[in-house]
């Protein structure tokens, strides 16, 4: 494996104490050609429950910076939701077309195992139901798994639903009603997340304009979303739009996209949307409200938690529909405080996070987890 540094650049304890990670594990396996990256970020208020990304990174240092920037987003996530959960997430270096195999999960499964519970993981960015089977014949520490052994599967939907409710309250805060009807939405990205988005906007009379840059995700997309007008990768930035919605990979809010953007609301499915917190205070200054993107799209993870109390879909349902009022709040926070949302919505996490800290420490893994109604595949 290359050394992880470049110049005077490399990976140190300082900068893990700085961004509070407990612990970064490099797992490879050279007979599947398994190279993962997990980051645990924060365990104070449960084992770290993350999804895993497969992503050809162009090296190892590409992969690093991206998995500890998502872990440390999972620990807002789970604390902003009120889940007893903590932030994690596993990065797998490789093609998802070409290198995927039953051997390459199955290998990482056995891997995950041996953390004994710290860390339990789910789907993310091109990682399917089936992968997660693969895993979930090797450990238990895994959610989504399918419905027919007990899991809840795709968490796609409930990550969608989540985020839509976020756009309402949005549209709320900045129109003075919660309705999509009629307003026009930039959606970058038409993966399994946003093709859901995308569904549940055009159903309940919104305009979407999109891109991808995955031909198959374009195709399902128009056959999905009634209505909707693909632009180009770089268009959408200029789409004339009351929302921009991003749901493919983060920072696509930065320097170079952020004075293009012609929308009233930033809302999306994707994790870490501003490249930089700066960001978050220049959308605040140019009156462009921004739901953070770790308040509204925690729906997916709000399902998959359930499976530790054994899920059912009403219960997820029922739980996802909260993110509404919850970004109601966080609005409200902001107006009081007089402080950009992102901040508000950070302050919120670090303050739940600090009051359990007091009370108990890290999650050490010495428990197994109880996953009730779920059957080991055999």
């Amino acid at each position: 494996m290359k050394s992880l540094c470049r110049g005077d650049e490399m990976l140190k304890f300082e900068k893990l104490y700085q961004e509070g990670h407990e612990e970064i594990v490099f797992f490879s396996d050279p007979s599947c050609n398994l190279k993962v990256i997990i980051a645990i970020h924060n365990t104070i208020l449960g084992p770290a429950l993350g999804g895993t990304r497969m992503w050809p990174y162009k090296d190892e240092e590409e992969a690093l910076k991206d998995v500890l920037r998502l872990s440390k987003g999972m620990t807002y996530k789970a604390a902003v939701a009120g889940l007893n959960l903590g932030g994690g997430k596993a990065v797998i270096i490789g093609d998802p077309v070409e290198d995927k195999s039953e051997a390459l999960f199955r290998s990482y499964g056995r891997y995950l195992e041996s953390l004994n519970g710290r860390y339990i993981t789910a789907e993310d960015v091109n990682i399917t139901v089936e992968d997660i089977e693969h895993i979930f014949t090797e450990t238990s520490n895994v959610c989504g798994v399918a419905k027919i052994h007990g899991g809840s599967g795709n968490p796609s939907p409930f990550t969608a639903l989540g985020v839509y409710r976020g756009i309402q309250a949005s549209c709320l805060k900045t129109f003075g009603d919660r309705s999509v009807k009629g307003k026009v939405f930039a959606l970058q990205g038409a993966g399994s997340v946003g093709c859901h988005l995308g569904k549940l906007l055009s159903d309940n009379g919104a305009k979407v304009f999109f891109c991808d840059i995955n031909e198959e995700n374009v195709s399902r997309f128009q056959e999905i979303v009634a209505g909707a007008e693909r632009v180009s990768i770089d268009e959408i930035y200029d789409v004339q739009c009351d929302v921009y919605s991003p749901c493919a990979l983060g920072a696509t809010v930065n320097d170079d996209t952020i004075d293009r953007l012609k929308c009233k609301i930033v809302a999306g499915c994707a994790n870490n949307q501003l490249a930089e917190p700066r960001h978050g205070d220049i959308l605040r200054e140019k009156e462009i409200l921004y739901a953070p993107d770790y308040l509204i799209n925690a729906g997916g993870l709000m399902n998959v938690s359930i499976e530790f109390e054994g899920w059912s879909e009403d219960k997820a349902t029922r739980m996802v529909d909260t993110i509404f009022d919850t970004t109601l709040e966080i609005f409200k926070k902001s107006d009081k405080d007089g402080i950009p949302v992102y901040k508000a919505t950070d302050l919120l996490a670090e303050q739940r996070i600090q009051s359990i800290r007091n009370i108990k420490g890290r999650y050490l893994g010495r428990l197994a987890h109880r996953f009730p109604g779920r059957r080991k595949i055999v």
